[in-house]
């Protein structure tokens, strides 16, 4: 029987070398070298060299594992690709720098493979963090550099820089009784993908509605322009909803010292847009937007008065703790549970 040729497809990780698989990796990746990026050296040396023209340095870091943050297949029968993977883990590192109203400038990448991983999907989570710098616009991003290993699980973890290019970061920390709260990008959506991924109703059965639901879970599209448009607004502060609007709105809340109080005729609209998924699964779609993360759009507050920047939405409004509540996050003056995603509950 004639042998069968080894291609991208059939290869795994174990068949080549650590030098072999980055050779396939580096010519999918933009490592600098374009006009506007920081990354003045990249991969080849110990370690990379990138510009800090303001001074400061923003700086944040995540990770994607394998059984935790994804399932390699899905209840659902999708199969997570390497181009989710990547993409994923570029999207949820740059709209970390976005909050702070700062601009991405480069990236360092941490790969743990198994050996069994087939060199095509890696090849494709290269394409997917390539895309998702280009495509979510973060021009002036380059990957600077990395790390590859084998372990038992895929696990990828991003480093990312930034830069507010002479401005003042927009923190947590600045919101005032007054103050109105907007939203820029999505809530829910991604739960409600989420949700699908889970379920037992095959994906291909899906509408094209409910499909792209899953997409916005898998390859989440944060609003790269809105923290900068923000911080030239006098946005008093502001945080990326990766854990759920309600949790990370509290976290703000908190930072503070205030109560924020959202209103339910605006969060409507929200819910409602989920009713290709929530009507499927008898679930409620306000659920899915007060306590749903990994949208990665931006909370934030204005004074009031401010003409809010565009793609913000007016959610609700900052006011001071009562006499007996602390910080928190009301609607319609009544409090609500802490909900959304936690890394380390059960």
């Amino acid at each position: 029987m004639p042998e069968i040729p080894l291609t991208e497809e059939t290869l795994t990780v174990a068949g080549l070398s650590e030098a072999e698989v980055l050779a396939r990796i580096f010519p999918r990746l933009d490592m600098g070298g374009s006009h506007g990026s920081a990354t003045l050296l990249g991969p080849g040396d110990d370690a990379a060299i990138v510009s800090a023209p303001d001074g400061r340095t923003l700086i944040s870091i995540d990770t994607q594992t394998q059984d935790q943050d994804f399932r390699p297949e899905w209840p659902s029968g999708y199969r997570t690709t390497g181009f989710d993977v990547g993409w994923k883990a570029a999207a949820q590192n740059l709209s970390d720098i976005n909050a702070m109203g700062g601009a991405a400038t480069s990236l360092v990448v941490s790969l743990t493979l198994p050996p069994e991983i087939p060199v095509s999907w890696v090849v494709d989570l290269a394409d997917g963090l390539t895309a998702a710098i280009r495509e979510l616009g973060a021009s002036h991003c380059s990957v600077a550099g990395g790390d590859l290993g084998r372990g038992r699980e895929i696990s990828v973890t991003v480093a990312v820089l930034g830069t507010l290019s002479g401005g003042m970061a927009v923190l947590r920390s600045g919101a005032r009784s007054g103050d109105v709260v907007a939203l820029a990008g999505t809530a829910g959506r991604a739960a409600a993908g989420l949700a699908l991924l889970e379920s037992e109703t095959s994906v291909q059965s899906l509408t094209p509605a409910q499909r792209a639901l899953v997409e916005l879970q898998c390859r989440p599209r944060p609003p790269l322009s809105a923290g900068p448009l923000a911080r030239a607004a006098g946005a008093t502060a502001m945080l990326d909803i990766s854990d759920g609007l309600v949790r990370d709105g509290g976290r703000l809340a908190a930072a503070s010292g205030v109560v924020l109080d959202l209103d339910p005729a605006a969060l409507k609209p929200l819910a409602e847009a989920l009713r290709p998924a929530s009507d499927l699964l008898a679930a409620d779609p306000m659920a899915w937007v007060l306590g749903g993360g990994e949208d990665h759009g931006l909370l934030a507050t204005f004074p009031p008065g401010v003409r809010l920047p565009p793609g913000f939405t007016a959610i609700g409004s900052v006011q001071a703790p009562g006499s007996t509540t602390g910080p928190g996050v009301t609607i319609a003056g009544h409090a609500v549970g802490t909900g959304g995603w936690d890394h380390f509950a059960d």
